[in-house]
């Protein structure tokens, strides 16, 4: 489909074949009663979810990819989407995740040299129903105010349904609040990625993949890790088979109070004393394994410009996020895990709103942080926090080994 090769000739692929283009009329419709009407995006048909905004100005085809957003309808801010075209090299995960999408004004031609094809033309392999030419800025400012809340996207001939028909459908499923998505968007079987090469290998890691994106795998790799990349149903006595040196728990869509599963054998291999990094869902995993509670933000953190306070270092880092939950911790001091797992403190917190961001166990090897330090479409300010992992892994393997040498 495209002519690009070493030297980043023009690509061939320069706007949506015409039976990738969607026509005719769509509205989105919100909980609330508020409609907004524009035209027809991508798949044609229904689609229902939760409403929410990402601010990211780049990055489309990394936020469509990313299995955190299933089950959710994505606004981008951002007014121009599609004019890079899609590729395979960017895809987070095997398919797009979102329940719907909107936007403003969907790029008419593509224009760039790693396009191999049309954002249109994915939309509609996905079945992903959308809607554009609306005022994005308006339903964010609008979702700011009242909060995220269920939505429908309506095109094609459901477009023709009345007024109380759609809304009636978009009332009547369920929120967000309560959802375990995992076992949707998890990987059907366990699958090993090795440890670069060229790399000092640290030893391997069982990766709990609650809906986990390729550029995670990719840099656990390359930081030395043997990558064991186990389903969402995995337990406990499998994970003690594997017997690996460290434990990971990824990005992932839903409640975490719904993950009761995944906090109980979270608990059982921190006790086992596994050195444990946790991103996003993992980072809300980890808080309610500790002992702490989680609630439902008022319309969440999605884009790639979220700054952020590290505590350690007094560091602003500009992130990536896209979470809807957060970990209930006093931002301040220090505090005993209800659990019993010993100290704590937050070690990294929101500037926009003070919500807890990051999580360190001061008595046992554990961290976590509520953002993506391996987003691939920028920024890569937290992408330190894969070093700091593999030096803690590496700390503690030196410390083990040097004990059973003495006691030899």
């Amino acid at each position: 489909m495209t002519t690009a090769s070493a030297t980043h000739s023009v690509t061939e692929v320069t706007a949506p074949p015409a039976s990738a283009v969607a026509t005719g009329p769509a509205v989105l419709v919100l909980e609330d009663g508020t409609r907004y009407s524009g035209r027809a995006y991508g798949a044609t048909g229904r689609t229902l979810g939760e409403v929410v905004f990402s601010t990211g100005m780049t990055g489309y085809q990394e936020t469509l990819t990313d299995p955190s957003y299933a089950g959710q309808i994505v606004l981008m801010t951002a007014p121009h989407i599609g004019n890079t075209g899609a590729n395979d090299t960017d895809m987070e995960s095997r398919r797009i995740w979102v329940s719907g999408f909107v936007v403003r004004d969907p790029a008419r031609r593509v224009s760039n040299f790693r396009a191999e094809r049309s954002l249109d033309e994915d939309l509609v392999n996905d079945g992903v129903v959308g809607i554009s030419g609306i005022d994005t800025r308006a339903v964010t400012r609008h979702i700011r105010s009242a909060g995220a809340m269920r939505a429908g996207i309506f095109s094609g001939g459901d477009a023709e349904l009345s007024e109380a028909e759609q809304l009636e459908l978009v009332r009547g499923q369920a929120g967000m609040a309560g959802k375990n998505l995992s076992a949707q968007v998890t990987t059907p079987e366990r699958y090993d990625v090795p440890a670069a090469e060229g790399v000092e290998r640290v030893g391997s890691i069982a990766v709990l993949d609650l809906g986990i994106k390729r550029a995670t795998v990719q840099y656990l790799s390359e930081h030395g890790f043997d990558v064991i990349v186990l389903p969402a149903a995995t337990t406990l006595e499998q994970v003690r088979e594997i017997a690996p040196d460290a434990l990971f728990y990824s990005n992932g869509p839903g409640d975490p109070a719904a993950s009761e599963d995944a906090v109980a054998l979270l608990r059982e291999l921190l006790r086992d004393g596994l050195p444990y990094f946790g991103i996003c869902f993992g980072n809300q995993l980890l808080g309610r394994a500790l002992g702490l509670g989680t609630y439902k933000l008022p319309f969440g953190h999605r884009g790639i410009n979220q700054p952020v306070l590290d505590k350690r270092t007094g560091r602003v880092e500009i992130t990536a996020q896209n979470h809807g939950f957060a970990v209930d911790a006093p931002i301040e001091g220090e505090f005993e895990a209800p659990e019993g797992f010993g100290r704590v403190r937050v070690s990294h917190y929101s500037l926009n709103d003070q919500v807890v961001e990051g999580l360190e166990c001061l008595d046992i090897p554990a961290f976590s942080v509520q953002y993506h330090p391996e987003a691939a479409a920028g920024p890569h300010d937290a992408f330190y926090l894969f070093h700091r992992f593999r030096e803690l892994v590496s700390t503690r393997s030196a410390r083990s080994t040097s004990g059973k040498t003495q006691e030899a």
